[in-house]
């Protein structure tokens, strides 16, 4: 058996995890998988040419990177605690969760940042969702599923850029401030309860500090949400609805992006 460390740039949260769980669920000869989000390693014990696992994550879009290659040591060979579906089936409802109530306050304060935001919540709750559906299946049946939520989230996305343009062209008035800094802060202690919950089900020491805090604040999530803030923050000072559509219209793209890596998850 060979071990092989990537570094996967784009994997900061538990979510990316999931992405690459699934991706390697069915390559042929892949065994234990080891995780360590805040060093963005991954850790892949398989058989033969490694040339198939670095296509599966390839096809992702996380930025892998193989570090190295060689002989799997007994240690390697014992594969981590598996997820149980506690908690994952509460950072689900977190997730749909502040969906629904980021997209109500968004569309209630003319505010694009929180509708986006709460996009990217939803693209979250899809993950977690498929990983929990997907147990058990058939290869075709997770296919299918991620299929359609990638369709699902890649249309929103759609949708909210084009909504975006509409409000750059009609000059809406700003949106509500302490609404979006309100609802945001409230998103991003969702995002960090979410990363502790699923960081401590796989065994995270609550004594890394450090290293949670640190992997915890360049988390992209919890840079959403402090995009969304500091957006409220100018509009406040200057008055004007532009940084609000500035801030969605980037979020948006990023869910866009959340929803190709998905649908490859299809292929």
């Amino acid at each position: 058996m060979t071990r092989t460390r990537y570094h996967v740039e784009k994997m900061d949260c538990a979510a990316e995890e999931r992405l690459v769980r699934m991706a390697l669920a069915d390559v042929e000869g892949v065994g234990p998988l080891r995780f360590d989000l805040p060093a963005r390693h991954l850790d892949v014990v398989h058989e033969g040419d490694r040339a198939r696992v670095s296509v599966a994550l390839d096809g992702l879009g996380l930025g892998a990177r193989e570090i190295e290659s060689g002989l799997a040591a007994p240690g390697d060979l014992r594969a981590e605690p598996a997820q149980e579906r506690g908690p994952l089936w509460i950072a689900l409802a977190i997730n749909a969760t502040f969906f629904v109530g980021e997209l109500t306050a968004g569309l209630v304060s003319g505010s694009m940042g929180l509708v986006a935001d709460s996009l990217d919540m939803l693209a979250d709750a899809l993950v977690y969702a498929l990983s929990l559906l997907a147990v058990g299946g058939t290869v075709l049946r997770k296919k299918r599923l991620a299929r359609w939520s990638g369709y699902l989230q890649a249309g929103l996305a759609v949708f909210g850029l084009v909504e975006v343009v509409r409000r750059f062209v009609t000059a809406e008035a700003p949106p509500d401030v302490p609404t979006m800094i309100v609802v945001a802060a409230l998103a991003l202690v969702g995002n960090v309860a979410t990363l502790l919950v699923l960081r401590r089900a796989r065994g995270g020491s609550p004594g890394e500090a450090h290293v949670e805090a640190s992997w915890i604040f360049t988390s992209n999530d919890i840079k959403v949400n402090g995009l969304v803030i500091a957006s409220a923050l100018v509009v406040w000072a200057t008055a004007s609805p532009i940084p609000d559509l500035v801030a969605g219209a980037l979020i948006f793209v990023v869910v866009a992006n959340g929803a190709r890596r998905i649908l490859a998850l299809s292929r």
